[in-house]
């Protein structure tokens, strides 16, 4: 008998029916329910960050985004949220009564949202939905920031109301690690810097220790100054910091104590920024 499902910060799973784009979350940064909207339901993702627990050991779906099955998807389900009927059905009914809204509607998934090639038009075509069942709901983006220098992204970023980025080390070497990348650390600053002058953005830090070995003093000092060095000349509206909370693919990673973050959030607070441990 397959137990009943329930949605708590600790289930992030991406299945939800037989769809394969929508799917629905609590999320504990957003404070809510959050539509999710998966453009990598082939599990591909520019990033290998450890502490992921999207298990890619199991092989994804096909590559290719149908935008017309995603828009139906997601029309079928604002459509019960605006009738009022979503929070009877399951896993819905299983959710907590302060977390039965929806805080947004939030490009996130399997992979990186902005490297498939439909992101652009499903950007326009979750819009449309909102617009038509769910006004006034944000439309987030969850990146890795590492697209955000291409055109075809910088454009659909108008379609987008809140960007939240991550950025998850203060030096290269830290960056590589947790990141599991080798894609260029001052790119990545650069886009963050470019976009924050721009308009604002939403900065989430991700903390772990890997193999016992969590950032150091030093480390959280480097990532306070690229904090400073993006807000110079663009606007940071908040940093989130935080640590695992599910199971990560990597039995390497542990979480960070609470107090630990405290630390780290308190010296971004100290250096002029809203931050907050979520």
């Amino acid at each position: 008998m397959t137990p009943t499902r329930q949605l708590t910060f600790a289930d992030h799973r991406r299945e939800l029916g037989t769809n394969r784009y929508i799917y629905a979350v609590v999320s504990r940064r957003a404070g809510g329910l959050s539509i999710g909207v998966n453009l990598n339901p082939d599990k591909v993702c520019n990033f290998a960050c450890p502490y992921c627990q999207v298990n890619r050991t199991v092989p994804g779906r096909e590559a290719r985004v149908d935008i017309s099955q995603l828009e139906a998807e997601l029309r079928d389900l604002c459509e019960r949220v605006a009738a009022g009927s979503l929070w009877s059905t399951p896993p819905f009914d299983t959710a907590a009564p302060a977390h039965r809204r929806v805080v947004d509607i939030a490009f996130a998934g399997d992979g990186e949202p902005t490297t498939p090639p439909e992101f652009p038009a499903a950007a326009v075509a979750v819009r449309r939905v909102r617009d038509a069942l769910l006004p006034g709901t944000p439309i987030r983006l969850l990146t890795n920031a590492t697209m955000l220098h291409r055109a075809r992204v910088r454009a659909a970023l108008a379609d987008i109301d809140d960007l939240w980025c991550k950025l998850d080390a203060g030096t290269a070497e830290w960056f590589a690690r947790v990141d599991g990348t080798r894609f260029p650390y001052a790119r990545l600053l650069k886009n963050l810097t470019v976009l924050a002058a721009e308009r604002p953005i939403v900065i989430q830090a991700m903390f772990c220790s890997l193999d016992g070995d969590g950032p150091g003093d030093e480390e959280i000092a480097a990532w306070v100054s690229r904090l400073r060095h993006i807000g110079t000349t663009g606007t940071i509206a908040e940093v989130q910091v935080y640590t695992v909370a599910r199971k990560p693919a990597d039995d390497a990673v542990a979480p960070l104590s609470h107090e630990r973050l405290l630390v780290i959030a308190q010296a971004a607070t100290a250096a002029g920024f809203a931050a907050k441990v979520v």
